[in-house]
């Protein structure tokens, strides 16, 4: 367990307990504007290539450029894009719903970070994964404010996927770092799919969602790379078909709950 700088091996889990209840109960905040039609189509990932990630696992993690700073302080103060038309009421229903699922597909992924952080051996790997846990409070956020604006509410079982996924995450990074990341990579394979499959569905007229899932997705992809970049080992595959029927458990009920 890695020690913090008052020198209480308990901090770290304090730490954690705090990110936790942030996670389930506190209002998400985020560090880049919601996306809008065209961020979400010139918006590259702000995840390293696959050669770059593995060189940075090695090396550790790197200080912020002014570059980087000045970016994100530019994304913070942009304004607010503008909001979809109005959707029929049988529209809206239906976009609430699926963003329903994808903020609870938010507040897992902080639980499996969360969780994977905690164990790993690596601080490099931590590293990675609270920075992964970061760019997802993005999603939450940006799922949380979606479904204000839909006149909706987050699933009322999100506690219940947060400690399961959480127990998930720990469990995967107790076997070792390198399942820990395969266990990144598998996620986020699934996660793609399932946000492709939303993007599907959404309709027609629900740009504003279209523009959030379509950014969600390219991060998603960039965490994938980065994980299998660092050394993340396939899992077997009992263990990816069982991840499976997990996500279609949650989505199933999140959807209606």
């Amino acid at each position: 367990m890695t020690i913090m700088e008052s020198g209480h091996p308990l901090d770290h889990l304090i730490s954690v307990a705090d990110r936790a209840l942030r996670a389930m109960f506190a209002p998400a905040h985020a560090s880049r504007p919601v996306p809008d039609a065209a961020s979400a189509a010139a918006a590259p990932s702000v995840w390293p290539t696959t050669a770059e990630a593995g060189s940075a696992l090695n090396a550790g993690p790197a200080p912020a450029t002014n570059a980087s700073v000045d970016a994100a302080g530019a994304a913070a103060s942009s304004p607010a894009p503008a909001i979809s038309p109005p959707l029929s009421d049988s529209d809206r229903r239906k976009s609430a719903a699926l963003m329903r699922v994808n903020h609870s597909g938010e507040v897992a992924a902080q639980a499996l970070y969360h969780g994977q952080s905690l164990i790993s051996r690596s601080d490099a790997t931590r590293d990675m994964l609270l920075r992964a846990a970061r760019e997802e409070a993005d999603h939450l956020a940006w799922c949380e404010t979606r479904l204000k604006e839909l006149d909706s509410r987050p699933s009322l079982l999100n506690p219940v996927w947060y400690c399961a996924s959480f127990a998930i995450g720990a469990l995967a990074a107790a076997v070792g770092d390198r399942t820990s990341l395969g266990f990144v990579v598998e996620t986020e394979r699934q996660v793609e799919g399932h946000l492709e499959e939303h993007l599907a569905r959404l309709p027609a007229d629900d740009a504003r969602s279209r523009a959030i899932l379509n950014v969600m997705r390219t991060d998603e992809i960039g965490h994938g790379a980065t994980a299998k970049a660092a050394g993340a080992a396939e899992l077997p595959a009992p263990v990816r078909v069982l991840m499976r029927q997990v996500a279609r458990v949650m989505t199933t009920a999140a959807y209606w709950i």
